[in-house]
């Protein structure tokens, strides 16, 4: 798996953006829920590295979705992220199988070292290379595209927009979709900037795999 990935549980609509935004800016790959029962089909469906619960949502609280999950013999590492600050809520967190209990409001640094060390006891191991080509490679822990003969590193914005086109190959991306997407909070670019940072990627190996949709946008295809 080439990046971490993560499925939040938090129905604070804000902070739910706040936290996913961080993650994001940090390499992590991140599923967002705002509903226990919503993000319980799709641990059932889909596997995740770790789960981040807030515990007071709606359909199904962060506590029942871990006996549930617990009970499918699912066995992802799971971090409550909640108001809920009683000490007899964190012995039940821990009780039903938590591997950590972060009370709000915390620091979101705190949370990416809570992370970090909820992956190494865990080994999880997310530094394998996307493959772009036969000889064409994309390392997401370094920011580094590799190839035959040298390697680029990546400044940040290019590695955000070089993975949403991995996350949306072969799909048509407007101008607007990526602005809206990958510049988020920031400082709306004109079209120019973001032709410049595609124009970057472009340099760096990608021509063949970043097509131009005239008038609309782009279309990334790995081959």
């Amino acid at each position: 798996m080439p990046l971490m990935k993560i499925l939040l549980l938090e129905d604070d609509p804000i902070l739910s953006e706040i936290i996913e935004e961080f993650l994001v800016e940090h390499g992590l790959h991140v599923k967002l829920f705002y509903d226990g029962k919503t993000a319980l089909d799709a641990i059932f469906e889909h596997k995740f590295d770790l789960l981040l619960l807030d515990i007071n949502v709606p359909s199904l609280n962060g506590f029942e979705l871990l006996k549930e999950i617990k009970n499918a013999r699912i066995t992802t590492p799971v971090i409550f992220i909640t108001s809920l600050d009683q000490i007899s809520d964190v012995k039940k967190g821990f009780a039903l199988g938590a591997e950590d209990y972060l009370k709000k409001p915390f620091d979101l640094e705190e949370l990416l070292v809570r992370i970090e060390r909820t992956k190494k006891l865990h080994n999880i191991d997310t530094n394998e290379r996307i493959t772009l080509t036969n000889d064409l490679f994309f390392d997401p822990s370094n920011y580094e595209i590799i190839t035959p003969e040298t390697s680029y590193k990546l400044r940040k914005k290019e590695v955000q927009l070089l993975e949403y086109f991995l996350k949306h190959k072969n799909r048509v991306l407007s101008f607007e979709e990526i602005i809206e997407e990958v510049w988020r909070f920031e400082e709306v670019p004109t079209y120019a900037t973001v032709r410049t940072y595609i124009k970057n990627l472009r340099s760096y190996g990608l021509e063949a795999l970043i097509e131009n949709t005239k008038g609309v946008g782009y279309v990334f295809k790995p081959l």
